[in-house]
């Protein structure tokens, strides 16, 4: 049986949680706060995320060397803002796992830091000096509540090891939950990254009151986007077609489940950013930050994204959605 540790007790992480477990493999929750931890033990419940969904027999604790201790793999499970200052305090516990069990760092946080411009995946190995190979990541249309009430869900594990994407897969496959694998990672952080910023320009316009024809065109118009981005990073566009880019997109953007497409709704209605964070009940809109971020690195590379630009004016330099809707009805038409 392989032994995981699932590093945040958020609504994925939980939901993962359930996944790894009902996939035969032994998991170790770990919980920021205490009294999570102590309920996810005795109650199999998550009290503050996804309360109403009963987990098998996991164990939890807020001792992050504990959790790690024995892991084979690593699922770094906590936002990606966050994720450097997590991996600083945990990286002895994760040392040991990467030396004496050849663990698998796998990344389920979707962002670009702010400031380094990294991805994830690139944040991972510059703190835990884990090489390249040894580091995954999960991206797909897999919405935490549908996943945790096992509705029938597909995602992309990506490692430039193909054999240890495999071996993750292999650990998280389920009858209702189904492991593709990859070995574009670059590609995978992309879409999943991006598809946050878009599914708030999405909400935003079903806050406005505007209808099909105006989402599927913010879709279609993100999509490229991110491919632009995606390939000048050096990304597979076939990748963002699938799964962790289509796939993600479309259920991000159109999801009332979705806590980015919920803030962005708040915001086209009218609301204001305390509103909107209210509406989400606290939980990280992870394209608010990200845009910022996303914007700085399109930038770096010369690649043209205005509905980044625009989700960016609108929740940090107080545009109005109205402005930001008319500058981009306003630009120049040209080939698609």
């Amino acid at each position: 049986m392989t032994r995981a540790a699932v590093m945040g007790a958020g609504s994925w992480g939980t939901a993962f949680a359930k996944v790894l477990a009902e996939a035969g493999t032994d998991v170790t929750i770990w919980a920021r706060r205490p009294e999570v931890a102590e309920a996810l033990t005795t109650d199999h419940r998550n009290p503050f995320y996804l309360p109403d969904v009963q987990l098998p027999p996991v164990t939890a604790t807020h001792d992050p060397a504990r959790a790690i201790d024995g892991a084979e793999i690593v699922v770094l499970a906590v936002p990606s803002q966050s994720l450097r200052g997590n991996l600083e305090q945990w990286n002895d516990a994760i040392g040991t796992a990467l030396s004496d069990h050849n663990a698998t760092l796998l990344s389920v946080a979707k962002g670009i830091e702010t400031g380094t411009l990294l991805r994830m995946s690139e944040v991972i190995a510059q703190v835990s000096g884990a090489d390249e190979s040894r580091i995954a990541v999960l991206s797909g249309p897999n919405l935490a509540g549908e996943v945790a009430a096992r509705q029938p869900a597909a995602t992309v594990i990506a490692c430039t090891d193909a054999a240890r994407a495999v071996a993750v897969q292999q650990a998280s496959a389920t009858g209702y939950f189904r492991p593709y694998t990859n070995t574009d990672v670059i590609g995978c952080e992309i879409g999943g990254a991006c598809k946050n910023v878009i599914a708030l320009a999405c909400g935003i316009a079903a806050g406005m009151g505007l209808g099909d024809n105006s989402i599927a065109s913010l879709i279609t118009r993100g999509l490229a986007e991110i491919i632009r981005l995606g390939v000048a990073l050096g990304a597979q566009p076939v990748t963002l077609a699938g799964l962790a880019g289509v796939g993600d997109l479309v259920a991000t953007c159109t999801s009332p489940l979705s806590r980015n497409r919920s803030f962005g709704y708040v915001l086209g209605a009218g609301g204001s950013m305390e509103s909107a964070q209210d509406a989400t009940h606290g939980q990280v809109a992870e394209g608010v930050k990200s845009c910022t971020s996303i914007r700085a690195l399109a930038a770096a590379h010369d690649v043209e994204m205005p509905l980044t630009d625009g989700v960016h004016q609108v929740c940090h330099e107080g545009v109005s959605v109205s402005a930001a809707v008319g500058t981009l009805l306003g630009r120049r038409i040209k080939p698609e």
